[in-house]
Formats: C-alpha cells, sequence, structure tokens
C-alpha cells in the first residue's frame, strides 16, 4: 500500500501555521477524494482541509489545540496501490514531526522552551534572558525575518500585558522596509499606555465570568489594533435617503429576476463611500506612530453576523473600480461564505 502525505496548507502570504480545531475523520476510517479530513484555524479564519485522495487514514501526526506550520506533514492516509520507498522515508519523517510534539505539550512554558532552543541557534537569540512573553508566533516570525531580540524588545506591543503580536511585528517589518529610522517604541506615549494600562476589572458577588472563545478573542484584539492604526473620529450627519429607499424598493424585484442577486442597502452603501474615498483620498489613510500612510487601493470591509453571535468583517478589494452590480455580487459571494465558515484568509485582511 502506498501512503499520501497530508500537509498543512499555505492559506495566505501572511499565514505561517495553523491550530488544529477539529478532526472530522478518526484514524481507521475510509475517506474519499475531497472528504473533509480536519478542522483548521487561524487568526484570520476557520478553515477546512480536504482529503485529495481516496484511501484510509492511517495515522495523524498532531492533535487538536496544536499549532502547526505550513508544510507540515499532518497525517498519512494509505492508498491502493505498490509500496514503493516513501514509508521508510514517512518513518523517519514521523520521528522527526512527532518527536517535537511529545516534548512540546501544551503548556505555554514548555512550548516557549522549545522555540527558545530553536530560535537560539538560528537566530542567535536567547529569548530565556528576557523577562519579556514571546509567543511561538512571534519567534518564528522574529527568526524569518532575522529580528534580534534587542529589536524585538524595543518594540511596543499592543497585546495583552503588552505582549508583542503578530501584528506589532508586522507594523515593524513595514516601518523597516518603508526606510523609516524610527521604531515602534517611539511612537506616541499615549499609544504605548493603551495596552500597559488595561484596567483589572473585578467580578462582584453572583457574577457569572465566560472566557472569551477563540473568535471573540480575535475580535477584541483588533479592535484594539485598530484604535492604534487609524484615526478614530465620530461625526453625525443627516442624510436624506429617500430617493435610494424608493429606487431600490422599485427596482428590487426585476434586479433579482435579470442578474439573479439580491439587492440589498449594503453594497449600495459600500459603492457610494468607495467613490467617496476615491474623491478625498486623504480619509483613506492609517497611523504609523508620526507618519501617515496614504493607501493607494480602496479596501471596504463589512461586518458580517455569523450564526455563533460572532461577526466577521470580510473585505470587498478595490471597490472604487467595480460598478453596483458588481459591488452587490461581492457582497452577497462574501456574506453567504462566511456563514458557512468558507472565506479564505486574504479575504478578511487587507
Amino acid at each position: 500500500m502506498a501512503k499520501f502525505e497530508i500537509i498543512m496548507p499555505k492559506l495566505g502570504e501572511s499565514i505561517i501555521e495553523a491550530t488544529i480545531t477539529r478532526w472530522v475523520k478518526n484514524v481507521g476510517e475510509s475517506v474519499e477524494e475531497d472528504d473533509s479530513l480536519v478542522e483548521i484555524a487561524t487568526d484570520k479564519v476557520d478553515s477546512e482541509i480536504p482529503s485529495p485522495v481516496e484511501g484510509k487514514l492511517v495515522k495523524i501526526l498532531f492533535n487538536e489545540g496544536d499549532v502547526v506550520p505550513v508544510g507540515t506533514v499532518i497525517a498519512w492516509i494509505e492508498m491502493d496501490g505498490e509500496e514503493g520507498e516513501k514509508p521508510a522515508d514517512e518513518d523517519v519523517k514521523t520521528d522527526d514531526v512527532a518527536k517535537p510534539e511529545k516534548e512540546s505539550p501544551l503548556e505555554e512554558q514548555k512550548q516557549e522552551s522549545t522555540e527558545t532552543t530553536i530560535t537560539d541557534q538560528e537566530n542567535n537569540a536567547d529569548f530565556s534572558k528576557s523577562e519579556r512573553f514571546y509567543s511561538p508566533l512571534v519567534k518564528s516570525m522574529a527568526k524569518t525575518e532575522n529580528i534580534s531580540l534587542s529589536e524585538l524588545e524595543k518594540i511596543t506591543g499592543s497585546g495583552r500585558d503588552n505582549r508583542v503580536t503578530k501584528s506589532d511585528v508586522v507594523a515593524y517589518l513595514d516601518q523597516q522596509k518603508a526606510g523609516g529610522t524610527q521604531i515602534q517604541a517611539s511612537a506616541p506615549a499615549k499609544q504605548a499606555s493603551v495596552a500597559k494600562s488595561a484596567p483589572v476589572v473585578p467580578s462582584g458577588e453572583g457574577d457569572q465570568v465566560v472566557e472569551m472563545d477563540r473568535m471573540r478573542k480575535l475580535i477584541a484584539d483588533h479592535m484594539v489594533m485598530s484604535k492604534q492604526v487609524s484615526p478614530h473620529v465620530t461625526s453625525f450627519i443627516d442624510a436624506d435617503v429617500t430617493h435610494i429607499v424608493n429606487w431600490r424598493n422599485r427596482v428590487k424585484d426585476n434586479f433579482s429576476k435579470r442578474e439573479g442577486e439580491k439587492i440589498t442597502f449594503t453594497p449600495i452603501f459600500i459603492h457610494a463611500a468607495a467613490q467617496a474615498l476615491r474623491e478625498f483620498p486623504q480619509i483613506n489613510v492609517s497611523l504609523d506612530g508620526y507618519h501617515i500612510i496614504y493607501r493607494k487601493n480602496i479596501n471596504i470591509g463589512m461586518a458580517t453576523a455569523l450564526p455563533s453571535g460572532n461577526l466577521i468583517v470580510p473585505v470587498i478589494r478595490n471597490a472604487d473600480q467595480k460598478n453596483l452590480l458588481g459591488v452587490v455580487k461581492n457582497v452577497n459571494d462574501l456574506a453567504n461564505r462566511a456563514r458557512i465558515n468558507k472565506l479564505l484568509p486574504d479575504e478578511i485582511q487587507g
């Protein structure tokens, strides 16, 4: 019997690892081509890995909850056919892959120790000398991008307890590529204080404390991050949209029959916002310390409610280059796939 390796796929340009959330198939079960094998999650979106071949699942190399780098073998499927030299090679790979898992339980401290050893050898950064916590993802990014420990120490973290997050590292790299000599630590003092001065909220007698699920944690982190990279202004303006409401009510039935798409108010407002951003580009900006980044592309996120009660924000890319029909199709497609957990990581960033 020949064995086929199931590899953790690269789900986007910025995705370097994913968490295994659930094995859909168990060892010993038969699988058909395109059957869902395993559900995975990144910091961007949840996804499924389908089986590329027909056969029997004979080996699972990682448990649910394990964080696995992109390109790593996570399982084997046994197929009908002659057995060649590959299984012997796979036995070696099993030892290479499984051994770190045995030495790295889910406890963060031991996993950090393993990551530290690898990073010490390849990047000469001794994380054990730092009093600051760095996640395995941040360490991996530092190793890949040749960021020294001294550089990491100077980055202001936007995570809990001033922890450096993936977004902080990406922002630092973007600033370096732009030729900036000022590191993120020199951003306004107010930015640094946001992460450091998070208040402790005591719970009272009878209060119920519920830990956030993964999606809610991501939403919370991204909302805090948005406060640090985008200038926020609240402005209330009354706009008479009576003509828009009347127009939609008049054309929606024929529009649906002719185009096969339902037209809601969401694409109408997105289309209008995109045209406004093109006319007033100074609104389409981000902040990087004391630098203003004028965005070339007009990408608009739309909050979409999920069956779980959470929200996700898929992105309408280059919205100003689409006509109203194009925006309608894009909005409906993203919203429908968001509700059934079929979005790609690149569709919720940018």
